[in-house]
């Protein structure tokens, strides 16, 4: 929890520095397809920091978060053929017969597993590689992602904006029951992901 409590405390403190939309926009970029921080609290800080700017904040991540997205496709979709012979031959669980039952699922439903991951805690960066890997008609997963990101980016800044420093003092008063509630959303997360994969 302190080790949580460290992060936290260390995206926050970008939000006093003028570097603190920049370091958004990488932060965003980044979480959508390799880094395991999510921006979130940093937009929040920012938002609560200047409330007149929180549909900008929100922009920034957006855009930056599905550039990232877009990064994670082409993860996928290029270093994957140089890889999956390892996975097939090392890893116990991952056969040539998994990875076509859930390339057909992924085929049919793909679109969703986007969206689903793009607007929750599930991790979207897992779903962005995964979108190249299974070579998800790319169109459909701009769209999802678009749609996705920016609900959830302009629904924290909406929240904000209305509530400003209110919420802030809530989430400092309840911070360790707000961190347990986000990593059994992020084991839910991985849990979702098991069951569709």
């Amino acid at each position: 929890m302190k080790l949580f409590r460290k992060l936290y405390d260390w995206v926050l403190h970008w939000a006093d520095t003028p570097y603190g939309p920049l370091v958004l926009f990488l932060l965003a970029l980044a979480e959508s397809s390799f880094f395991p921080i999510p921006p979130d609290p940093l937009l929040i800080a920012l938002c609560l920091g200047a409330i007149t700017k929180s549909w900008r904040f929100a922009f920034y991540t957006s855009i930056a978060s599905v550039i990232g997205g877009m990064i994670g496709y082409l993860i996928g979709y290029e270093i994957w053929p140089h890889v999956d012979s390892f996975f097939f031959k090392y890893i116990p669980f991952f056969t040539e017969k998994t990875f076509i039952n859930v390339l057909e699922h992924y085929q049919k439903s793909g679109f969703w597993y986007v969206f689903l991951a793009g607007f929750t805690p599930i991790p979207y960066k897992v779903f962005t590689i995964a979108s190249g890997v299974f070579k998800l008609n790319f169109l459909l997963f701009l769209i999802a992602s678009t749609i996705s990101r920016s609900l959830r980016f302009f629904a924290v800044a909406a929240l904000f904006r209305k509530f400003g420093p209110e919420i802030k003092t809530l989430i400092d008063k309840y911070f360790n029951l707000l961190a347990i509630l986000f990593f059994i959303l992020l084991l839910g997360g991985f849990l979702i992901i098991k069951i569709i994969m």
